[in-house]
């Protein structure tokens, strides 16, 4: 049973967070409150770690809440589950898109979807936001709002940076952060 509500909650995640693995995180948050499966200081963590690992975020903490919670069975039950409504609807989508790809409808739905998009990823960075830059004694630690402040001032500064640069830079953040 726990591998079918695992396929089925990381399915409507799917299947609603369009825009990448941090437009899930607002989905994981809810799923965190209603399955107890993880606890959303544990969600902070996955995010880092999904970050910083290989792979698109969302598949990353997919495979982590369903190995987590039903080992290797269930990392990879709650991952197809994750990429199951992506691929049915692009292979729906897919054949009727290129007839309508010049069409002012589609054009329009797409140019009302990036804000939508945009929308979830500040609701996700709002989230995190406490758990990033809020101490244990609920203290505001100054040392990664510096951090933040300074990646932010240089991504404003210099927008044609290689993006090992950003990872470097970023690699050193949080290792004074730390």
């Amino acid at each position: 049973m726990i591998f079918l509500r695992l396929f089925w909650e990381f399915f409507k995640t799917g299947l609603f967070a369009t825009g990448g693995g941090m437009a899930t995180v607002p989905f994981l948050f809810d799923m965190c409150a209603r399955t107890g499966w993880f606890t959303a200081q544990e969600l902070a963590d996955m995010i880092a770690v999904s970050e910083s690992t290989p792979g698109p975020i969302g598949i990353n903490m997919a495979t982590y809440v369903g190995f987590s919670t039903a080992g290797i069975p269930g990392g990879i039950v709650a991952t197809l589950g994750l990429m199951a409504p992506a691929l049915i609807i692009t292979l729906m989508v897919a054949r009727f898109l290129a007839r309508f790809n010049d069409s002012p409808v589609v054009k329009t739905v797409f140019r009302y979807l990036r804000p939508a998009v945009i929308g979830l990823i500040l609701f996700a960075f709002w989230q995190l936001v406490p758990y990033t830059f809020v101490g244990s004694e609920g203290k505001v630690l100054v040392l990664p709002v510096v951090a933040f402040a300074v990646l932010l001032f240089c991504i404003l500064r210099w927008k044609k940076v290689h993006p090992i640069v950003w990872i470097a830079l970023s690699a050193v953040f949080g290792i004074l952060c730390l």
